[in-house]
């Protein structure tokens, strides 16, 4: 993964494209949280249903959380404890931002800040969130390198990006939507990250 890679990942996300790029858990795909029709496309090559929310990732903690400016200071505080790493957090979303990404319910945002590292450290420097999603068939298992992203997949994105070898395992995810409210969060999948230590962190 170099600097140029990175550049040509923002782009390509820039003008709506599909990209399929490494995070630090398993392969994903990505495009522009506000495109209807980069939205459109991931959801067909996946399968998925249109009705199913996915996550908005951030590269950089500091942007996501003066993006999400709303989040409540126990909220910001919990985000700080996870992120970034490898979970996908239920966040509170009175504003309503991003709606592509928020399925039924518009209140309610998935937010995803990666901890890049090693040969996918040039990929922290992208200054744009993404709309995101593991780069599989929708319920398929999960890939941990480029070449077990189905070949469908492959041919139908705009971008691939190789970032070798991941740990293969899907982030944990943590509804925090109370939390503000009583400190109450719920684990709702238990992947890179158990359920005990989520709650040695909060």
């Amino acid at each position: 993964m170099t600097e140029k890679d990175a550049a040509t990942f923002s782009r390509c996300i820039s003008v709506g494209g599909v990209a399929l790029f490494p995070a630090d858990t398993v392969y994903g795909l990505a495009t522009e949280p506000d495109s209807e029709e980069g939205v459109r496309r991931l959801y067909a090559l996946k399968g998925r249903p249109h009705d199913r929310p996915a996550a908005v990732m951030f590269f950089d903690l500091e942007l996501a959380l003066a993006v999400l400016a709303e989040l409540g200071p126990r909220t910001g505080q919990a985000v700080r404890r996870l992120l970034p790493g490898p979970f996908t957090l239920l966040v509170a979303n009175p504003a309503r931002r991003y709606p592509l990404a928020c399925g039924p319910e518009p209140e309610r945002l998935g937010l995803r800040v990666p901890e890049l590292t090693g040969d996918l450290a040039p990929l922290a420097a992208t200054r744009r969130p993404v709309l995101q999603s593991s780069a599989n068939s929708s319920g398929g298992p999960d890939a941990r390198r480029l070449a077990e992203v189905e070949e469908d997949i492959r041919r139908g994105v705009d971008l691939q990006l190789d970032g070798g070898d991941l740990p293969g395992i899907a982030s944990t995810v943590v509804d925090l939507t109370r939390y503000e409210i009583d400190a109450g969060y719920r684990v709702l999948r238990e992947g890179a990250v158990s359920a005990a230590a989520v709650e040695a962190r909060l």
